[in-house]
């Protein structure tokens, strides 16, 4: 299956420093960021441990989401395309586990379908905001999904499918990563529009000025600069409608439990239970 609302990924040479934002990221990171993080990662499964379990995740970024999976007891394999998210993911277990045995990291891809067979299967295998971003994100599902054992679990975050309005941000995140012009012509557009939203949320709801900012960690404990410069610079860039993923996996032998939608920006969250009688490809 193929999204045909936006042009391939053709210029991977312009792929977005995710993992320097990221090292960006852990400077701000700390109890109440991995708390809000541990919180939704429970709210999103539904059961607020995974002791017992074998947890693949993919695309581990910081490393925040590894860490509160080995925090709930799972036995985590991470691994990231970019080698400074492999070393934030690295960072964060010499901070907080390390002496930890059963927390596995490795820099690989989530294309490459002899290093993705070699991982095995797992209890849960998890890749929040990630996919859309490899260049071909199809693919990438497919292969996701093949990681995933009988009766397991598979938690994706896709960008949502807004048409016209996601090819016009396809082609800002181009420009971005496209020169150090770019970069600083788009900055200087958007972050002052973002800065004046957060601030007008604030004056709407009656809140003092930065409450935004500094509630933003309940969001997965992110940061909210570090947000707003990941989906600036987030390139390659692919978006999905929900039906499309939903479709796709039942195909595959899934069975959607969850799902968590947006209307504009941003990504839909889907949790999805695999029979029992499925059969990889």
């Amino acid at each position: 299956m193929k999204s045909n609302a936006l042009p391939p990924h053709e210029d991977q040479d312009l792929r977005f420093a995710f993992g320097r934002n990221w090292k960006s990221f852990l400077s701000t990171l700390d109890e109440r960021r991995i708390n809000e993080a541990q919180r939704r990662l429970c709210e999103s499964l539904g059961h607020d441990q995974l002791r017992g379990m074998r947890v693949l995740d993919i695309g581990s970024g910081s490393g925040l989401s590894s860490l509160v999976m080995h925090q709930l007891g799972a036995d985590v394999v991470a691994f990231d395309y970019d080698v400074d998210s492999v070393a934030c993911t690295e960072e964060l277990r010499r901070r907080y586990a390390p002496n930890a045995t059963n927390w596995q990291i490795m820099q690989g891809s989530a294309l490459d379908p002899t290093f993705m067979a070699g991982l095995g299967q797992f209890d849960l295998v998890y890749s929040w905001g990630v996919l859309h971003h490899t260049g071909a994100m199809w693919p990438a599902i497919d292969l996701a999904a093949t990681r995933v054992a009988p009766h397991g679990t598979l938690l994706l975050a896709l960008y949502n499918d807004q048409g016209r309005r996601s090819r016009i941000w396809h082609t800002i995140k181009r420009i971005y990563c496209s020169s150090t012009l770019g970069c600083w012509l788009v900055g200087a557009t958007f972050y002052p529009l973002f800065a004046t939203y957060a601030l007008w949320q604030d004056l709407r709801h009656f809140h003092m000025p930065g409450s935004h900012a500094r509630n933003y960690a309940r969001k997965r404990g992110m940061s909210l600069f570090h947000d707003w410069r990941d989906w600036l610079g987030g390139y390659p860039f692919e978006v999905a409608k929900p039906e499309e993923v939903v479709r796709k996996l039942a195909a595959a032998g899934f069975e959607l439990q969850s799902q968590t939608l947006t209307q504009g920006l941003g990504c839909n969250e889907f949790v999805f239970a695999k029979s029992a009688l499925s059969h990889d490809k």
